[in-house]
């Protein structure tokens, strides 16, 4: 008589990868590793596309990306999607912008896989919030400016809400704001209704570490308009460190886009 077969579900396991804030230069090795060995990447809108080129071609690539004020996958199918990757028995990198615990719902995932009995690994990136001000020449702490940094999300920010936090807010030394560049007209306004100088700096850098990275810089009370030109991914920087822009913007993209112009010529040219 022959053995019936049992089915048996094999699991294989999940990393949460951070593939930092843009550049993808700035993975970890050990994040590069990863995206070259995985065989299914589930990955985000934040997530450089060149990293991309560095997977096997035999993997699976599938894209979750979020757009504000726009129709996108579910984290509930997010999280489906890991889960049944995973339940194939295959090695799956869940590719982040930025690191995956810091407003990237890493927490919400890990959870999720836990309950199921799946195996994960967090492997964690730069995240935007440290990022942008260094692409910026903005040191989030100095000893003779800001001895502390607060960072929060736009998308937290409720005009009318939790009015202790906004007193809050408005006497952090140096305050850093992920996902608030569509809020920024109400962020300053009630920042200065809550004892926050009207002419403290404040910078909002576009597309951080990228060629294309854009910065602008004002006060609480001109930013909003002086910002109206750039579009997200946006990192709002506020507090007198970023004075020290001036001194130390030590990035250049400008310079980068010609560098990368001349290499296209070069390549054009047949010898």
């Amino acid at each position: 008589m022959n053995a019936i077969p049992i089915n048996i579900e094999t699991k294989g396991k999940v990393f949460l990868v951070g593939a930092g804030p843009g550049d993808p230069d700035l993975i970890t090795v050990r994040g590069l590793r990863l995206i070259r060995e995985a065989e299914v990447i589930v990955y985000d809108r934040l997530a450089n596309a060149e990293l991309l080129s560095e997977a096997h071609p035999g993997s699976e690539k599938i894209y979750v990306g979020k757009t504000g004020g726009r129709p996108s996958i579910s984290q509930e199918q997010i999280n489906s999607i890991l889960t049944r990757e995973a339940r194939k028995g295959k090695n799956v990198v869940r590719l982040k912008g930025g690191d995956p615990f810091v407003f990237g719902r890493g927490g919400e995932e890990l959870e999720v896989l836990a309950s199921e009995g799946i195996s994960c690994e967090v492997v964690p990136g730069i995240s935007s919030s440290v990022a942008a001000a260094a692409f910026a020449g903005i040191p989030l702490t100095h000893r003779d400016y800001s001895s502390s940094f607060t960072v929060i999300t736009g998308h937290a920010i409720h005009e009318d809400a939790f009015p202790q936090k906004w007193q809050c807010l408005a006497h952090c030394e140096t305050l850093v704001i992920l996902m608030g560049l569509r809020k920024l007209p109400d962020i300053s306004r009630k920042l200065i209704e809550n004892g926050r100088s009207a002419s403290t700096p404040v910078a909002v850098i576009e597309k951080a570490s990228y060629g294309s990275q854009k910065k602008v810089i004002g006060t609480l009370e001109d930013i909003a308009e002086k910002a109206k030109q750039l579009s997200t991914p946006a990192t709002i920087v506020i507090g007198e460190v970023v004075n020290l822009s001036k001194t130390l913007d030590w990035y250049n993209p400008e310079s980068l886009r010609e560098q990368a112009e001349t290499a296209k010529l070069l390549s054009a040219i047949s010898f």
